[in-house]
């Protein structure tokens, strides 16, 4: 069933509009519409012309011209791709260029100096950060290029710049280039090898890195689509071959032709037909052949399926195809205005489920009426210890028993346990099924070999997709249900340091002044400078961030210590936090130390400390001993063996009871804690606290051995005098030293007393003079009153 209309728009007066520019053509001599896979109404169309639709082609369109400023020689399109926002990127002879849709403008890609052919990428429509950091990530590629020889660039920032990839890791490689892609769902990077007639998938990343895909015939240059949703499926196309892969290239296989119950592979050279143009989406797959035939199926794990649809007229050299909606094919057509520089287009759809009910075709009816989950359209994250659990509701068609399957597109990161459960029945009687589906890693599932399962250091991505094993095709509606998984950090996770006694409830510390701009002063010998250039000059005052520390923590100075972390998740503690972590003071204090060291901690190969990172420090770069680059001293390393065992262990929890003591001084201390084990999360876990330490006395200015000796001396020499003078007192020579001792204390004696009597004298006279005077003063007052 089709209908047929002509979209016509803004031609009602007579326009002078005229293309400014180079007309773009497309360099292949098939039509092919690219659809934005996260925005469905936009879409470019590929041709002798080519189109960019904002409205689904509802709408007439001037051709897409290039201005010629740009200089881009032969206007020919040989490859496009979608990227965030409003850009859209081309090779245009060979050159990278980029076009916002929205502000028209053009701009030619950064760092790429050597002919190109394509542009690769894997679209990710999700929320979310993490999502458009996949999409970011893309390459440009030589097609046909020798490996080695041929320059690969890649590009982090969704096309804004590329850079020279380093191809270090292809260097075994020999051949043609046939493609370059991220294949997203199974954490890799898939090169597509071409030698002697024969196309084959390389992987870079473990475990992959040392096999590859099963070898298929590749005789000319292949199209490759990758279908959206990361699910991993792909589809490589010319005009005399249409092969697909449902993991990411691993096994390339022909599409299989249903014809009257019986099931071929489509050979299409044998077949004698020419494919023209090419429509697929996540789940369904179409081409139209220029014997003016089109061809239908679906795409999933348990193959590729397709049948010849009924006779209709559709073809012609400017026409393509592309899904508008699942089930739903349109045909499209640009039509020429003689008298408008915009084109209009015939617009054809096909309700493909109106068309397989066509007895001719002998389908057998869709044998499942429900398939619906809550997953769908979401984006789910398994942290490090961590588990999923998802579920499906099916219910089957009365007397019919299918199978579901569930299956993940990365089963080297991502493992599960599915069971399917009768929980009642519908009002008309049909069986209803939950599907309960248990998601986590695969490393901790613990039935896979060593070399299957990917690194757990490593963070990756699947997707998860239930879907019906024995499904016909007539279930065009019926979709399988399909959500992306990420193995790695979930951010809705922190850390925060517990805080039951604080140096404020027990009343050291004022919170009010706290709050009020309140700066502490940390003295010169307390500290190192951050940058470690030599010995601090002068004390440092630090302004206290009440805002983000609260009140400090209480700590006795002479007892060991270590933080008790929590570990909290959407808002709730999780957990008290037993991983591996290390704390810094931020503002260089240096009054405290570790109770353990190398030995004491039964470290079999030399510790990292914070000595191992000072180059780092000194660049003033952000806290750089984290989970990627912490090395356990607990496992044999050749590399650093154990040769300082007396020195300190700077690492807190885990497997040790290491604890933090403070030196004798009082005062705050603020630290950055970070957690370093690479096996509690992907999360790059991190928070700041601050401690309050009393009870410490005053430092001593002397050395305590040397204030012991002098003590000890005079205690000596006390005991020595009053032994030794009464001694000496009784013999002739004494008694001389003591007459002359006496008559120098009687002079003494009587100076002091002299001296002592003249100056009470002074001080009596010196009164009685001034009231003398006074009087004096009052009789001549007396004698010559004022008149």
């Amino acid at each position: 069933m089709k209908k047929v209309h002509t979209v016509r728009t803004g031609k009602v007066f007579k326009s002078n509009v005229q293309l400014q520019g180079d007309p773009l053509f497309y360099a292949f001599p098939n039509t092919f519409v690219l659809k934005n896979a996260c925005k469905a109404d936009i879409s470019v169309y590929l041709g002798q012309k080519v189109f960019l639709t904002i409205n689904n082609f509802e709408s007439s369109l001037l051709p897409l011209t290039v201005p010629k400023s740009l200089a881009v020689g032969v206007p020919s399109i040989t490859s496009a791709h979608f990227v965030s926002g409003s850009l859209v990127l081309f090779v245009i002879s060979g050159k990278g260029y980029s076009y916002d849709y929205h502000e028209n403008t053009w701009r030619k890609l950064e760092g790429i100096s050597e002919p190109v052919s394509h542009i690769s990428g894997d679209v990710c429509c999700f929320k979310g950060s993490f999502c458009l950091e996949l999409s970011n990530n893309l390459f440009a590629y030589l097609r046909g290029g020798q490996i080695p020889g041929t320059n690969i660039y890649f590009s982090d920032n969704g096309g804004f710049s590329f850079q020279l990839m380093n191809t270090d890791k292809l260097s075994h490689l020999r051949g043609t280039l046939g493609g370059i892609f991220h294949l997203h769902s199974m954490s890799q990077v898939g090169v597509l090898m071409v030698e002697n007639n024969l196309g084959t998938f390389h992987y870079m990343e473990y475990p992959l890195n040392h096999s590859m895909g099963i070898s298929f015939s590749y005789k000319n240059l292949l199209e490759v689509i990758m279908k959206p949703y990361q699910r991993g499926f792909m589809v490589l196309w010319n005009q005399k071959s249409i092969l697909v892969s449902s993991n990411s290239g691993q096994i390339v296989e022909h599409v299989r032709l249903i014809d009257q119950k019986i099931f071929t592979d489509l050979d299409v050279e044998l077949a004698n037909i020419s494919i023209y143009s090419v429509a697929s989406n996540a789940y369904e797959l179409a081409f139209l052949v220029a014997e003016d035939h089109l061809y239908y199926g679906s795409q999933s794990y348990m193959g590729t399926y397709v049948i010849k649809l009924p006779h209709q007229p559709l073809w012609s050299k400017h026409t393509s195809i592309h899904f508008e909606d699942i089930g739903i094919l349109q045909v499209l057509t640009p039509v020429a205005d003689p008298h408008f520089a915009a084109y209009d287009f015939d617009k054809c759809t096909v309700n493909v489920q109106s068309s397989l009910m066509d007895e001719k075709l002998a389908l057998q009816p869709c044998n499942v009426e429900l398939l619906e989950s809550t997953m769908i359209n979401t984006m789910f994250t398994i942290d490090m210890n961590s588990k999923l659990k998802l579920s499906a509701l099916m219910i089957p068609r009365k007397g019919e028993n299918p199978t579901p399957v569930v299956m993940v597109s990365n089963p080297h990161a991502l493992g599960f346990k599915a069971s399917l459960n009768e929980f009642g029945n519908t009002f008309d009687g049909n069986s209803k099924y939950k599907l309960d589906i248990e998601l986590k890693q695969q490393h901790h599932w613990g039935n896979s070999d060593f070399n299957f399962t990917a690194s757990i250091k490593r963070h990756a991505i699947s997707s998860v997709t239930v879907d019906i094993a024995d499904k016909t095709l007539s279930c065009v509606d019926l979709k399988p249900l399909s959500t992306l998984i990420s193995v790695g950090c979930d951010m809705t996770k922190k850390i925060v340091v517990q805080n039951k006694i604080s140096a404020c409830t027990m009343g050291i510390l004022n919170p009010v002044q706290l709050q009020k701009n309140y700066t502490y002063t940390i003295e010169k010998e307390a500290y190192d400078p951050i940058n470690h250039n030599g010995e601090a000059q002068d004390d440092l005052i630090v302004f206290y961030e009440y805002k983000d520390l609260g009140c400090p923590r209480l700590v006795y100075y002479d007892k060991p210590w270590k933080p008790v972390v929590e570990l909290w998740k959407n808002g709730i503690v999780e957990e008290i936090m037993n991983a591996e972590y290390v704390i810094s003071e931020i503002n260089g204090l240096a009054t405290y130390s570790y109770s353990l060291t190398a030995a004491t901690a039964n470290c079999r190969s030399q510790p990292q400390n914070w000595s191992t990172f000072e180059s780092d420090i000194e660049k003033e770069e952000p806290f750089l001993w984290n989970r990627e680059n912490y090395v356990s001293c607990h496992e044999d390393n050749k590399d650093n063996p154990l040769l300082w065992p007396n020195v300190e262990y700077q690492v807190l929890g885990g497997r040790t009871n290491n604890r933090v003591i403070f030196g004798q001084r009082n005062g705050i201390y603020t630290f950055h804690l970070s957690v370093v084990d690479p096996y509690y999360s992907y999360c790059n876990l991190n928070t700041i606290f601050s401690v309050y330490v009393h009870g410490a006395l005053p430092v001593t200015k002397f050395q305590p051995s040397l204030t012991i000796l002098l003590m000890v001396t005079t205690t000596l020499l006390t005991a020595w005098l009053a032994y030794a003078i009464p001694k000496q007192l009784r013999s002739e020579k004494g008694q001389r030293l003591l007459g002359f001792c006496y008559q120098i204390l009687q002079f003494c004696l009587g100076v002091c007393f002299c001296t002592w009597l003249r100056g009470k004298l002074r001080q009596w006279l010196r009164p009685r003079r001034v009231k003398d005077r006074n009087r004096g003063k009052m009789r001549v007052a007396q004698k010559h009153p004022e008149t």
